[in-house]
């Protein structure tokens, strides 16, 4: 188990709740689990998630990578509120795992009475030591959902998370997970080490000026644009977003198009000012992806290459269902 901290191990400070419980406190919390499988502990830091971000993802998976033989599966405890953009990130760090590798939280504290945290960490450890578990995925109330299509959606419900454009892999029942989604274990698991940091992401609204793009691109490798609906750059009197973006792409940079709209993804054909979006050079289109695997995979990718025939290569070859 490797904790993080999160509001699953937070008291209140008397400034408001923040993490303090240790990965003993946690595990000591809940006895059941010493049922299910022996437990080694170790807790790389103890943070809200709000403060985790790409440097605590690559020692997540340095984690993982350096003890992977050690052990059946891993179960991270997390904050939900960045648990998203982390499950995303390490699906790329770490992919095609036989190994389950399952993060969880929960909306109230463990030592709270009404609390979801133990229920969601019986339900973890569950699903990590059952023969059909693998890969990366979220566990949190009831539900086991992919890495890549975890998206927080409630902000105090328990059911926290929902599985975006694709069905849950399973749900726990009386401490069973029954399959929806049967997969294919894989051989062996590829990891990755390292992420550029230097992207952004901008939302699009109505009256936006365009000059923002010439600041971004002296200051960042890779552009995700959250626009409105199926997707389009907006026209207005001077036509600036067009220009500007054509020659963000010229100077060898890399844009992404999503949509601000949580289902169903970008449709960039569909519409005149999508189509022109897409003329204005090498644009890649976020499709139905969550914009938590967006920025990961853009950060993953940049890593690796700046070639922009490849980065469009490894942007449209599916990891883990994160693109149709």
């Amino acid at each position: 188990m490797i904790a993080t901290g999160g509001t699953i191990a937070s008291k209140n400070s008397g400034a408001g709740l923040a993490p303090a419980l240790t990965s003993g406190e946690l595990l000591a919390s809940v006895p059941e689990i010493a049922a299910l499988c022996d437990v080694t502990e170790t807790q790389p830091f103890n943070l809200d998630s709000t403060n985790i971000y790409y440097a605590h993802w690559l020692e997540m998976e340095r984690i993982i990578e350096e003890n992977y033989e050690r052990y059946d599966g891993f179960v991270i405890t997390h904050g939900t509120d960045t648990m998203a953009y982390t499950a995303a990130a390490l699906s790329y760090l770490i992919q095609d795992s036989p190994k389950p590798i399952v993060l969880t939280g929960s909306q109230k504290s463990v030592y709270l009475r009404d609390t979801d945290a133990r229920r969601n960490l019986i339900d973890a450890f569950s699903y990590c030591t059952d023969d059909g578990a693998m890969g990366v995925k979220v566990v949190f109330d009831g539900n086991v959902i992919l890495g890549t299509r975890a998206k927080k959606t409630r902000t105090r419900s328990f059911n926290a998370f929902s599985s975006v454009d694709f069905p849950d892999v399973a749900v726990l029942r009386d401490g069973k997970p029954v399959y929806y989604i049967r997969e294919e274990k894989p051989a062996r698991a590829t990891f990755f080490r390292a992420l550029d940091p230097d992207i952004f992401v901008l939302k699009m609204f109505p009256g936006l000026k365009a000059e923002i793009l010439g600041y971004l691109s002296e200051h960042c490798d890779g552009l995700i644009l959250e626009t409105f609906g199926s997707g389009g750059l907006p026209e207005y009197a001077d036509d600036e977003f067009v220009i500007r973006l054509k020659r963000f792409l010229e100077s060898g940079k890399t844009a992404v198009v999503s949509t601000q709209v949580e289902r169903e993804g970008s449709a960039l054909e569909n519409y005149e000012v999508g189509r022109r979006l897409l003329e204005c050079g090498r644009v890649l289109e976020a499709r139905n992806m969550t914009l938590e695997c967006a920025v990961a995979k853009l950060m993953w990718i940049l890593a690796q290459t700046k070639d922009q025939a490849e980065v469009e290569k490894l942007f449209y070859t599916p990891v883990g269902k994160d693109i149709f």
